[in-house]
């Protein structure tokens, strides 16, 4: 076994852990950048941005459920879950920057390198982890969690790693007459509290169904075996998706990775609001407005976080508010995005997605219906 080596049951549980850290990371990425597009333009950019925010909850959720099979206890709340932006993905013998940008090409590209299939050339297999020194300010996505300085070549090979540290603790366990599928099954997240057209939410209580997690999170990024779509020709995958926006032509059935032959689509490139990257709440003036509603969005965003594990620890029903909960942040953000910024001609607000402390008080609830 290599450096990529899972070895102990702990160790998988933080590797499972740093799995919900990196699917959310994309999740504030994606939702403001689908708020900072004008009203009337780029519907079609729209909806691909939404379809994938909710497919991002799904991958957490499934995350989620692997994490709490094997004993494991998901936390939402842990002072470093939140990725502090830019934050750094493994972009093979590098890394690349995600931030929180507005709608247009620069977003595109991150958005293409984040979702990306990726393969170790041949000079790099068999050599283990990637090691490169990340500034202690830059929060590390999908690392080692024991070497935070060594990176695996992509986020399919992070979750490769994931796959074999099940089936080697698991097939160690039933050498030993156990299984590390110990979970409480009453915390699975099934698809009766959760709905997403891109794929079925299904309990984890085994190898097999751990297993089929996996491959799920992974088809719906990249495709399923170099294709475009999952593994049922279902579902576009995200990178074809986003792909699609920035060649402007749809793929449709039987089209190859990179020749989309569908439909023609329109992007404006201008059509979203220039909100400055990585914005800070310090970036922004004391006593003003907009300050006040970034520290708003930050507190509530942090009782999004604190239900979401509520709902993954024992109070799965809770999910059901999770995601209407998400876009009703829509009003919240555009209060900050339409906004001018003082002292920084010709930008706009943005969320700044610092979240205030451990939330240990109850998430306030509510049902109602949000208009996404």
């Amino acid at each position: 076994m290599d450096s990529r080596s899972i070895k102990t049951l702990d160790e998988l549980k933080e590797f499972l852990y740093r799995a919900m850290q990196l699917e959310h990371a994309t999740i504030p990425p994606y939702l403001t950048a689908l708020y900072s597009i004008k009203p009337g333009v780029n519907q079609d950019a729209t909806q691909v941005l939404r379809v994938i925010v909710v497919e991002e909850m799904l991958h957490l959720t499934i995350a989620a459920n692997i994490l709490n099979a094997i004993g494991g206890k998901p936390d939402l709340v842990r002072p470093d879950f939140v990725a502090s932006y830019p934050a750094a993905l493994p972009d093979g013998e590098t890394d690349f920057k995600v931030g929180i940008q507005a709608f247009g090409r620069e977003a595109l590209a991150t958005f293409l390198k984040i979702e990306r299939p990726a393969q170790r050339p041949e000079h790099l297999v068999g050599k283990g982890l990637m090691y490169r020194k990340t500034p202690a300010d830059i929060t590390a996505l999908a690392s080692h969690p024991s070497h935070e300085d060594l990176h695996f070549y992509s986020i399919g090979e992070f979750y490769s790693a994931i796959a074999e540290g099940i089936k080697y603790l698991e097939a160690e366990a039933h050498g030993a007459g156990t299984t590390i599928f110990t979970g409480d099954r009453s915390r699975q997240i099934t698809s009766e509290y959760y709905y997403s057209g891109g794929g079925e939410l299904f309990p984890v209580t085994d190898l097999k169904s751990a297993l089929e997690a996996i491959e799920l999170i992974i088809e719906q990024g990249e495709g399923d075996g170099g294709g475009i779509y999952d593994d049922n020709d279902h579902e576009l995958a995200h990178y074809y998706r986003f792909e699609e926006l920035v060649k402007g032509r749809y793929y449709q059935k039987g089209d190859q990775p990179g020749q989309p032959t569908g439909p023609h689509l329109q992007v404006d490139w201008e059509g979203a609001y220039p909100i400055k990257e990585n914005l800070k709440v310090k970036d922004i003036l004391v006593g003003s407005e907009l300050r006040e509603a970034a520290i708003a969005f930050n507190t509530r965003y942090g009782e999004f976080l604190q239900l979401l594990t509520r709902a993954y620890n024992g109070q799965p029903s809770l999910l059901l508010e999770a995601v209407p909960m998400m876009f009703e942040f829509r009003n919240m953000i555009l209060e900050l995005i339409r906004n001018p910024l003082p002292k920084h001609p010709g930008k706009n607000g943005s969320p700044t997605y610092e979240i205030p402390g451990r939330m240990t008080q109850p998430a306030v609830t509510r049902q109602k219906e949000v208009n996404a």
